[in-house]
């Protein structure tokens, strides 16, 4: 089984490109969907969570805003709240690998956002980066509610720039010539990993 690791930076288009995977057959397995699992009612991180940091639970379920507020700009906080989630995401993943093995899948994507960031590209065969010029990035960012320019800036900081992405990736998919492009390319980079296998 081939394990492709799809990662790009915020408003690259990597949730859409995720869907393109998943559109032609491949297991994805969705990292940000697994955390927001998690942190819902009844997720296995809202307890842990709530004893870091008293206050971010509301109704039952983690509030993304109070958490963020708890932990943006704090490197120390950040990583209490990595040690919880990261080994609960983990051990949610490997459920996702035995399905796709017992359902004699050859190729699985896993969406990670900050593949680079967490060395989540040394546990992968091969890494996708989704990517888009710089303007198109921003436009499509600072378009989404309650989004602004202060908020996109802390989470660039976070990323690996997209340059440095594009650079190290196996493939790049440039999102911004329009959905046909972007499909085009998700089956030709399918079409090269199985000739390869």
């Amino acid at each position: 089984m081939i394990i492709v690791g799809l990662t790009g930076s915020i408003g690259m288009g990597k949730s859409t490109t995720s869907a393109m995977f998943e559109a032609e057959g491949v297991p994805v397995y969705d990292s940000d969907g697994a955390v927001h699992a998690l942190y819902a009612v009844g997720g296995a991180a809202v307890a842990p969570v709530e004893a870091a940091f008293p206050g971010v639970v509301v109704d039952g379920a983690i509030d993304r805003t109070r958490l963020s507020a708890a932990v943006m700009g704090n490197p120390e906080a950040l990583q209490r709240l990595e040690a919880i989630v990261h080994p609960l995401v983990g051990a949610d993943r490997i459920g996702f690998f035995e399905k796709a093995a017992a359902d004699s899948k050859d190729i699985v994507v896993l969406d990670v956002p900050l593949l680079y960031e967490t060395g989540g590209d040394k546990r992968v065969h091969k890494v996708v980066v989704v990517s888009a010029p710089a303007d198109v990035q921003r436009a499509r960012v600072l378009a989404r509610p309650g989004m602004d320019e202060a908020k996109l800036e802390a989470i660039l900081a976070r990323q690996l720039p997209d340059a440095e992405k594009r650079a190290r990736a196996d493939f790049v998919i440039d999102t911004s010539q329009g959905l046909d492009h972007a499909r085009g390319q998700v089956r030709d980079i399918l079409a090269r990993l199985r000739a390869t296998a």
